[in-house]
């Protein structure tokens, strides 16, 4: 099979995006920190167990970012600068939500926010990553990635004692051995396979319901090479190998620290033996069959915003309904 123009071609990768200037020579310098704080241009994105809170006029989505008087307290991160304005994300209740109701309606104060009236919603990067502008859409993956980092690695794993946060969140450094901790990122590959009819191999996990289909995906061993990776996942799970494996793009994929790497792949065979713990199904779909099994609601394809579906779009050669 040979590779065709659009294959070439992933995006938009609704969760890659993003305008600012993440500004990492700033990270270590607490006097010019505490001055963005003070600064009254600065802002502020809540962020509570992935979720912030957004508005929304019309068919436009925007997050809801505070002038630093007006957060919340909680652990402060630098998301860097864009036109001289100074982003960071605090770890905190969302302001007006109860606490850990992020999934309900609220209104506040037209003090508290720096855009115009609207409603206002918590949610996540799920419901509003592919709607939010760039600028917006960055700050929440990059937001939602540290507070996951910092709410599973509070502690040293060389002593166990309580790390302090430095370098506007984004080093834990113990007090007792002085070892230093980096957010962590995990290498996942995420593969569109397809036979020599260029037919596309979709399945599910045993967790998902019947007619939730994805693509084939997986994480980066220890010593091992992206390649290696997609080639071991497709024969690990649906028991066929593949060869050719081309990089096509990555998107971050916080859910809690993933980056996915997305690749084409080619099968040398087609006969299907799926592994039952992690595989309860899987098909190949030629471009007609799929069209039918979206069209009558047999088969539900991840979201836009995931790269999977932009695998499967490019595959496809254009836009697909029926999401998840």
């Amino acid at each position: 099979m040979e590779t065709t123009a659009e294959e070439q071609l992933i995006g938009p990768l609704l969760l890659a995006r993003g305008t600012i200037d993440r500004s990492s020579a700033l990270r270590a310098n607490e006097g010019w920190l505490e001055r963005a704080w003070s600064d009254p241009s600065s802002r502020v994105l809540v962020i509570d167990n992935g979720h912030t809170l957004v508005r929304r006029t019309g068919d436009e989505v925007h997050a809801v970012l505070l002038p630093p008087e007006d957060a919340p307290t909680g652990p402060r991160y630098l998301l860097g600068l864009e036109d001289g304005v100074a982003y960071f994300a605090v770890a905190a209740p969302l302001p007006g939500i109860p606490k850990g109701d992020v999934n309900g309606r609220v209104t506040i104060p037209m003090s508290l926010i720096d855009t115009p009236e609207g409603e206002l919603v918590a949610a996540g990067l799920r419901q509003v990553g592919g709607l939010l502008g760039d600028r917006d859409a960055g700050l929440l993956v990059y937001a939602v990635a540290l507070e996951a980092w910092h709410t599973t690695h509070e502690y040293c794993p060389r002593c166990g004692s309580r790390t302090d946060i430095q370098a506007g969140g984004h080093i834990r450094v113990c007090p007792q051995d002085a070892s230093q901790h980096f957010p962590r990122v995990d290498p996942a590959v995420i593969m569109l396979v397809r036979d020599e009819d260029d037919r596309c191999l979709l399945a599910r996990g045993p967790q998902w319901p019947e007619g939730r289909l994805s693509i084939l995906a997986g994480f980066v061993e220890p010593g091992e090479s992206l390649e290696h990776a997609v080639a071991r996942e497709v024969a690990e799970e649906v028991g066929i190998t593949v060869v050719n494996p081309r990089y096509l793009g990555s998107q971050p994929w916080p859910f809690p620290r993933s980056l996915m790497l997305g690749f084409f792949a080619e099968a040398t065979s087609t006969d299907l033996t799926p592994d039952a713990e992690e595989i309860a199904e899987a098909h190949w779909y030629s471009r007609e069959e799929l069209a039918r099994a979206l069209d009558s609601g047999e088969l539900r394809l991840p979201p836009p915003v995931s790269i999977a579906r932009r695998l499967i779009e490019t595959w496809y050669g254009g836009e697909l309904t029926g999401d998840w």
